[in-house]
């Protein structure tokens, strides 16, 4: 069923370093049994106006978001689920007959109010604050355990 649904990561900018860029990889090979998966990156905006940026950001953003598509935002202001919780709420998505599920990590300084009109769900990894890059990187693990577990395969080695 989760093989059914397509996942679509959006992420402002670019991973930037060597180590976030291998365990990308690795992480995809990794869920690639399990999602038609792809990963969309837009341009951050200009750093020097924090609501152009975010203005200009959201465009980008919007223009891969569909109008059936689920969207959650990450977030660190929204609600902190376990791996359990995100296997399960991925299992109910996956159920509804949801065609594309949209994560969405934003720039630096957070995302527009139209991106986070546009989510159904915010999401927080955790009340810390992480790199964009390793917010990707632990999404992507996220996913990859979600599947373990909803296919109840081991995941903790």
């Amino acid at each position: 069923m989760l093989s059914d649904m397509h996942v679509r990561l959006i992420a402002v900018d670019r991973l930037r370093t060597s180590y976030a860029a291998a365990a990308c990889t690795e992480l995809r090979k990794r869920i690639a049994p399990y999602y038609n998966y792809d990963e969309i990156e837009v341009p951050a905006g200009n750093g020097n106006d924090p609501r152009a940026a975010m203005r200009d950001e959201a465009a980008h953003i919007v223009r891969h978001l569909q109008s059936g598509d689920r969207v959650w935002l990450l977030e660190r202001a929204g609600t902190e689920l376990s791996s359990l919780d995100v296997a399960t709420r991925i299992e109910e998505i996956a159920h509804a007959g949801v065609r594309r599920w949209a994560l969405i990590v934003g720039g630096a300084f957070g995302t527009a109010p139209s991106v986070r009109a546009r989510a159904d769900f915010a999401w927080s990894l955790s009340p810390l604050t992480f790199l964009h890059e390793w917010a990707r990187m632990i999404v992507l693990e996220q996913l990859y355990r979600a599947a373990k577990i909803v296919r109840n395969e081991p995941y903790h080695h």
